[in-house]
């Protein structure tokens, strides 16, 4: 599979890791930094986590911060990115399984790297459901993407 990865300096030291296992698995890997612990603000690096996602380069991507959670409010940010915090592998794989999520967020200081491989192996070896309901959701999380920017278009133009 086709990876984008990222993180700040929070996700720093996880982030090696799981670019070495990512790549022992036969994973082809892009890694968008950062590449020290000098302090650099995630939304830089999920910007381009997300556009290669966006432009079908990748696949799915992972990004790592100190929590998880501003990686995936970045994330969360571009149209047609679904990103998820996940610290366990049950939420790894339901969230591919019935959500579609192509953008996993890891909290290095949350979690450590036997666990985080664990999330990742979760994530990758899960598919998307083809069960209608599931379908169905995800296609009404596109329409509200659809509706939201149109909204923000109305209001710009007010």
């Amino acid at each position: 599979m086709k990876l984008a990865v990222g993180g700040d300096h929070a996700g720093f030291p996880l982030k090696g890791p799981v670019i070495e296992k990512l790549k022992a698995w036969g994973h082809e890997v892009t890694d968008h930094g950062t590449h020290s612990p000098e302090p650099v603000d995630f939304p830089d690096i999920a910007r381009k986590v997300c556009q290669q996602i966006r432009s079908g380069q990748a696949e799915r991507g992972i990004l790592v911060c100190g929590t998880g959670v501003g990686a995936a409010i970045a994330g969360n940010k571009y149209p047609g990115i679904r990103a998820a915090v996940c610290h366990d592998h049950y939420s790894a794989h339901q969230c591919v399984e019935h959500d579609d999520v192509n953008l996993l967020c890891l909290g290095a200081q949350i979690v450590g790297d036997r666990v985080a491989f664990e999330i990742l192996e979760a994530f990758l070896q899960a598919r998307f459901s083809t069960a209608p309901q599931f379908r169905r959701r995800v296609q009404k999380l596109h329409d509200l993407e659809r509706w939201a920017a149109q909204e923000i278009l109305k209001e710009d133009a007010r």
